[in-house]
């Protein structure tokens, strides 16, 4: 068995896909008529998921046991981007963990968790930029020091 993704049901298909499309950067990669879309990385926006499923559904508000997780280079600008688009609720701005990488979460127009953080790869980068070694990125990221080298190169 191979994992296939994960699937949004969403209550307005055009305004889902337009805020994963454009402000989030996703490629779509098939969209079936505004029902179906989905995107490049393996997730998927569903709209009239009762009537797909043809069984009664509760569409929970705010189901805040999922989100969805992206990575960026640059934590910052996206911060400066998605601040200024309206409706976006967060649920904490960019903050560090123990680990070194910066994180934010908000809601997405349909009440999902979307989470934003700075690849790994980039946390160590910048520790080693800021002077630390190998061996302090590693024991700092919980990193393997392999994989600090890797991205030390």
């Amino acid at each position: 068995m191979q994992f296939g993704g994960v699937l949004l049901a969403v209550s307005d298909m055009t305004r889902a896909k337009q805020f994963y499309e454009e402000v989030m950067e996703q490629k779509i990669v098939m969209d079936l008529d505004n029902l179906h879309v989905a995107f490049e990385g393996g997730f998927s926006l569903q709209a009239n998921y009762e009537t797909l499923l043809e069984v009664p559904l509760e569409m929970k508000s705010r189901p805040d046991n999922v989100q969805i997780y992206f990575e960026v280079e640059d934590l910052k600008a996206w911060e400066t981007k998605l601040s200024a688009i309206e409706g976006i609720a967060f649920l904490h701005h960019s903050k560090e963990y123990p680990w070194g990488q910066r994180v934010m979460r908000f809601y997405d127009y349909d009440q999902f968790i979307v989470e934003v953080a700075e690849s790994m790869t980039s946390v160590v980068k910048r520790f080693l930029a800021e002077g630390r070694t190998v061996e302090e990125t590693a024991e700092r990221t919980m990193f393997p020091i392999e994989f600090v080298q890797q991205c030390n190169n």
